[in-house]
């Protein structure tokens, strides 16, 4: 049984680090299989917490744990669901299509910091980069959003 100040120190850590860490996997993997990656880098993060918490980056080693989990959980349908445009007229219908055509990296950077506001530099820590690295993959994945959906960046 771990001891009061083990569980505390990893609750504390749960609840700064799950929400970032279940964007990041549902960016990557879409939203079903982040959430099952999340709760398996979750308790492989508990089962060794006397080792995680020393880490420099615990949260980016528990993503790439999650990264590891996701191919478990990874089936061959779209990882975002089809918008049905009546339900929210504000979206793009073709948008998850679209992001299902960049890459995980792309996909994180774009998704993270648009849709879920997170800084680059909250980004770049949790996936262990220089922000110089997010802000290329959110250049290049915006480009071949704007490609694919057809919009003029002057516009």
């Amino acid at each position: 049984m771990p001891d009061q100040l083990t569980q505390e120190s990893f609750t504390v850590f749960v609840k700064n680090a799950e929400p970032k860490l279940s964007y990041a996997l549902a960016a990557a993997y879409g939203p079903q299989v982040g959430k099952e990656a999340t709760a398996d880098a979750m308790a492989y993060g508990w089962e060794h917490w006397d080792d995680v918490k020393d880490m420099k980056n615990p949260a980016g080693y528990l993503y790439r744990v999650g990264q590891t989990a996701a191919r478990k959980y990874r089936r061959k349908q779209a990882l975002f669901p089809a918008v049905e445009s009546r339900e929210l007229p504000q979206v793009e219908p073709g948008l998850p299509s679209a992001l299902e055509g960049l890459t995980e990296l792309q996909r994180i950077a774009v998704v993270l910091l648009y849709a879920m506001e997170w800084s680059e530099r909250e980004i770049a820590d949790l996936l262990g980069v220089d922000r110089s690295t997010v802000r290329r993959h959110r250049d290049r994945g915006l480009a071949k959003l704007r490609s694919s959906l057809e919009v003029d960046a002057g516009a």
